[in-house]
């Protein structure tokens, strides 16, 4: 490949060299420069990488993409490529190296504070009831056909973006649903291309401090690109900053709500509960008319099945295909109800601070359930706060704690475990303690009532445990098993 055809597209300034110089991969790691590549420099949160540019060129790379001035050694050792910000730039090459596979799907991104990681599954589920094999990318996971990649951050770096829409194209997918994250807009980590659907869920203050957002207006602005890079907008009229994100937008738009007036809305909202399932449904009115019935429980889940739903009508007309895709989705370890007894409900759900915490008890707290049973620890090595605000919450809100272990790291559970109580005991609620997590959460199974929710809250999607710098296997959906196959022996 030559350089040139990778630079197409960008402003750039030639330093020395050629740009038709052959390369052979486009790198941002220092570490994994070789002969032959193009490397980026990209100055992360930690290090700058054009501190290591004269040792790359040693290194014998065929040239280097930078943003500032570099030794005059660098450019004696091989070509240097100029730009404005080299973070765009990796995007826009990135996107020509592996050709332009976003030009191959139906891209949807959605960006907010809360709802993008239901929204999304909610949406793949919705369009593969429509036929179309779809890819996804976010907090949990990259899902490109039956193989499932863990993910380190909700938007990946865009070389990774566009190597994952690659291979998703290889795969026979149509289409790919994405989360946005503002840290993933600022730093250009979906730039390079232009996403066919924009969504946006709602926006609170957070991510904002160092190495994230100066404050809430920073935050807002770099939701608001998305809606500059993409063809549709679907937006949620609800949220205090829409009338903003719209008029700021180049898109076209289309609203949905519940209370504000919308192109769609839901309207007849009810919860429901049976056989130890919870869930909510509502009649969707405006341009289209029909109703829907999710089998997640909470207010929450009308707008984000709203979004799946409104995006969904952009591949079917079919009421039928949407109803019957929402009611087989269920998010790992997002309100995730799992199937024990028809006595009680049993679910898992990520809730690992007090904010997200208390919405989750709230939420279960309008099915009036019997008792409430929490069964939740905190992180090791964070801050000890969130320990007793955790500890307080649980208290307050639910009618049993049961305190156990989450991820200790390199702290004793038992010494987290007292700074939880510490809390508990502000709230006053009743508690007890028990350190291993599988006992926790049998001791909740066994002692469950009749109508009791039970809520392992904390470990959501996680599939370990972090002990002494180590992660060991664990699964609460297998502990579940394992409990209910030793009960029968």
């Amino acid at each position: 490949m030559i350089l040139k055809d990778l630079l197409e597209g960008l402003d750039y300034e030639l330093l020395s060299g050629s740009e038709q110089t052959e390369i052979k991969e486009l790198v941002y790691d220092s570490r994994k420069a070789a002969a032959q590549d193009v490397f980026v420099c990209i100055r992360g949160a930690v290090r700058d990488a054009h501190d290591f540019a004269e040792d790359v060129a040693k290194q014998g790379v065929a040239a280097i993409v930078v943003e500032r001035d570099v030794e005059p050694a660098v450019k004696e050792l091989t070509m240097v490529v100029k730009v404005k910000d080299t973070r765009y730039a990796l995007a826009v090459m990135a996107a020509a190296f592996f050709g332009h596979p976003a030009e191959k799907l139906t891209t949807i991104g959605v960006t907010g504070t809360k709802g993008k990681t239901s929204a999304t599954y909610m949406i793949k589920g919705i369009l593969e009831g429509t036929g179309r094999k779809t890819g996804l990318i976010g907090t949990i996971e990259t899902i490109i056909g039956e193989t499932h990649i863990p993910s380190n951050n909700t938007t990946p770096e865009s070389y990774l973006v566009q190597s994952y829409f690659a291979r998703m194209v290889e795969e026979g997918c149509q289409c790919v649903v994405m989360e946005v994250s503002s840290q993933g807009l600022m730093l250009h980590r979906v730039s390079g291309f232009t996403f066919d659907y924009g969504i946006f869920t709602n926006i609170s203050p957070d991510h904002i401090g160092p190495n994230e957002h100066k404050d809430f207006e920073d935050y807002l602005a770099c939701k608001e690109r998305l809606f500059s890079q993409c063809r549709h907008g679907i937006i949620n009229a609800d949220d205090p900053y829409a009338a903003q994100v719209i008029a700021h937008a180049s898109c076209d738009i289309e609203t949905f709500g519940i209370t504000q007036e919308a192109d769609y809305r839901a309207e007849q909202i009810e919860l429901y509960r049976e056989q130890g399932s919870l869930g909510i449904s509502y009649h969707l009115t405006g341009k289209k008319n029909f109703p829907v019935r999710v089998d997640i429980p909470g207010r929450f889940s009308v707008y984000n099945s709203l979004t799946a739903v409104v995006l969904g009508l952009h591949f079917t007309d079919s009421p039928e295909i949407l109803q019957d895709a929402l009611a087989k989705v269920q998010v790992k370890g997002r309100v995730e109800l799992v199937s024990v007894s028809d006595r009680y409900t049993l679910m898992i759900d990520y809730a690992h601070n007090a904010v997200s915490l208390t919405s989750i008890l709230e939420t279960i707290r309008e099915y009036q359930p019997g008792r409430i049973v929490t069964v939740f620890g905190c992180g090791g090595n964070r801050d000890r706060n969130r320990r007793y605000e955790m500890g307080e919450v649980s208290a307050r809100l639910s009618d049993l704690s049961i305190i156990t272990s989450d991820n200790p790291r390199f702290e004793k559970p038992e010494a987290i475990i007292d700074d939880i109580v510490v809390g508990v005991k502000r709230g006053g609620g009743k508690y007890i303690t028990i350190p291993d997590r599988k006992e926790a959460i049998r001791y909740a199974m066994q002692n469950a009532q009749e109508g009791d929710v039970v809520i392992l809250a904390g470990k959501g999607h996680e599939d370990y445990q972090e002990i002494e710098g180590k992660k060991y296997p664990m699964d609460e959906r297998v502990l579940i098993q394992e409990i209910l196959e030793e009960e029968k022996n």
